[in-house]
């Protein structure tokens, strides 16, 4: 089963980077499988230490992918890094195993210290919508347009029936992502 999460990371600087991840739980590790090349991967690597955040709030979803931020970091309690301040819970992991692969390693992660911030509420339709369509914009380069758009018009049903402001907001950025990319793809200028 793959769980979708918010992980960050830190970068050489200190830098914080923050990224919507699927990941996978094996006998109590956490496994974190990103595509080279990947900031994830290389952070992770470097430090040897990650975050996951477990939110409802699909814009952190959206921003990543899109360039807008939409949330806060707080420095984590026990591994060098960061999470998201208004999260649901998080888990601070420390590596402990590389597979490596030409396309795509697995790290396992064992969770040092975790927390639980504030309750869940429930999920809407549209809030799994936006993270079908944050799937959808983290592979554009990767699949046809025509797939994206049957996608697109499949998920705006959700979106036009349960959404809330943050579900609108995030579902506008994405889909003006794809745009960017339709247009780009046309030889556009949607300046």
């Amino acid at each position: 089963m793959i769980f979708e999460t918010i992980v960050t990371t830190v970068n050489a600087q200190g830098a914080a980077h923050t990224t919507p991840f699927g990941i996978r739980i094996q006998d109590e590790l956490v496994i974190i499988s990103p595509y080279k090349p990947s900031a994830t991967l290389d952070n992770i690597l470097l430090t040897g230490h990650a975050v996951v955040n477990l939110t409802d709030d699909v814009r952190v979803f959206a921003g990543a992918l899109t360039g807008r931020k939409a949330w806060s970091l707080a420095p984590a309690e026990k591994v060098h890094g960061f999470r998201l301040v208004d999260t649901l819970a998080h888990k601070e992991l420390k590596l402990i195993k590389v597979l490596d692969d030409a396309l795509r390693p697995q790290l396992f992660l064992e969770v040092v210290y975790e927390a639980q911030h504030a309750g869940f509420q429930g999920f809407n339709r549209a809030q799994a919508a936006v993270i079908e369509m944050a799937v959808l914009v983290s592979r554009l380069k990767r699949l046809p347009m025509e797939k994206i758009q049957q996608e697109m018009d499949y998920l705006r049903i959700a979106i036009e029936k349960t959404a809330g402001e943050r579900e609108l907001e995030a579902w506008s950025w994405l889909t003006e992502a794809v745009s960017n990319h339709q247009a780009a793809l046309n030889n556009e200028n949607l300046a």
